[in-house]
């Protein structure tokens, strides 16, 4: 029997989506084998017109040099009639090449983990005529959804928090549309993370030493580098692991720098599991990825940073959830990390234990049968179908289990 195809559409602006979308690829791997191939289309790259194609290179060096404008374009377009208007025309903008992408990459289900294609897409799936493939959003961001995730059009919108659901209801999707999953987690931050003394042994570091893990996100985003030098020049008894990511440039300064600890720089990579599996701390700027991976890997977090609008509700979550805090600044960074070393090894250990019994394990398996259930509907059949009941806990206080 041949495979039935799933073609996932995303962009690397940012590397949230990417993750996104090979998290639930490996669960759905894992859950189905030889039932399924797989897509991952960079829409924006191959098949939208300049300037949008350049959006994967431009969109880092936007959210560091002209946060206020990000934030400020966000806010306008988040509202329900001025994103459908937003949608309209980038659907004209982007039709040819949209309707090129579905002859390109023929699907049996359509999975979207990025706000701005799932309505250009439905869009062009239309203006294509006949029976459509079922279309499944997956919505990434953690608690401030953008209006442009939500297409009432959709099989399936899969949503993490009951934040991101009521904002789907608000804005004129069904409660059978929506379903609440929480965030896609790759299976490897649940099943198999080694053991902290083997992390540290495969990676070369100190087998005691407290380490603090460093990360911008897959674009090297923020102040990494004035962090790491902060940390650096305060000389705490630790070690410190830095992800340069993409960010060539970071990586070579960093490298350049005389450390005054054992330091590990490393660029983009695909090992997150083992780095986060290695540390006691993690800084970062408040990405709805990283934190749920960290979440996973009962990592207490440090923010240092949010971009405006799509993360600042993320930085509510993590301090209303006793996940971590929020340090904005090198400084801060750097008070905060000194004091939580300071409360030693049982101190650290209690904070992990507090953001491990927050995690979601469940989250991208239920994701996974969503895509399955919709993989068995008839292309003709249209409409979408009733979720099934489920029972999510989140109210409860951190002590008494997960928040999803």
């Amino acid at each position: 029997m041949s495979r039935q195809r799933i073609v996932f559409l995303m962009s690397d602006t940012g590397a949230g989506h990417r993750s996104a979308a090979n998290a639930i690829r490996a669960a759905m791997e894992q859950r189905y084998p030889d039932r399924y191939s797989f897509e991952l289309v960079d829409v924006y790259r191959r098949y939208t017109p300049p300037p949008f194609k350049y959006l994967p290179e431009l969109y880092p060096r936007w959210v560091n040099w002209a946060r206020h404008s990000w934030g400020l374009g966000y806010w306008l377009a988040d509202a329900r009639y001025r994103s459908v208007v937003v949608m309209a025309v980038l659907g004209r903008l982007w039709g040819k090449g949209l309707r090129r992408m579905l002859a390109e990459h023929p699907a049996d289900v359509i999975v979207c983990v990025h706000a701005l294609f799932s309505r250009p897409t439905v869009r062009a799936l239309r203006q294509a005529g006949g029976a459509r493939p079922p279309f499944v959003t997956v919505v990434t961001d953690l608690v401030t959804a953008h209006a442009f995730w939500y297409d009432p059009a959709v099989d399936r919108c899969l949503v993490p928090t009951p934040d991101t659901y009521a904002r789907g209801l608000t804005l004129g999707l069904s409660a059978d549309q929506l379903r609440l999953t929480g965030l896609p987690v790759h299976p490897r931050f649940l099943k198999g993370l080694p053991a902290r003394d083997e992390a540290r042994r495969a990676l070369g570091l100190h087998p005691t030493l407290p380490a603090v893990l460093l990360v911008g996100g897959g674009d090297g985003m923020g102040p990494v580098y004035r962090i790491a030098r902060a940390l650096n020049e305060a000389r705490l008894e630790m070690q410190l692991i830095v992800v340069a990511g993409r960010n060539r440039a970071l990586q070579r300064r960093l490298e350049a720098v005389p450390w005054r600890q054992p330091t590990l720089i490393t660029p983009f990579v695909h090992s997150m599991p083992e780095l986060m599996a290695a540390a006691d701390v993690l800084v970062t700027k408040a990405g709805p990825a990283t934190i749920s991976e960290a979440v996973a890997a009962g990592l207490p977090l440090v923010l240092s940073g949010a971009v405006p609008g799509q993360e600042d509700g993320n930085v509510r979550f993590v301090v209303r959830h006793g996940l971590g805090t929020y340090a904005p600044g090198a400084g801060e960074v750097v008070r905060t990390v000194a004091a939580w070393l300071a409360e030693g090894p049982d101190g650290l250990a209690r904070r992990a234990a507090k953001v491990r019994r927050c995690a979601c394990p469940d989250a991208i398996w239920t994701i996974a049968d969503e895509i399955h259930q919709q993989a068995g509907r008839s292309p003709a059949s249209g409409g979408s179908r009733a979720a099934d009941p489920v029972r999510v806990r989140w109210e409860a206080a951190p002590e008494d289990g997960w928040l999803w």
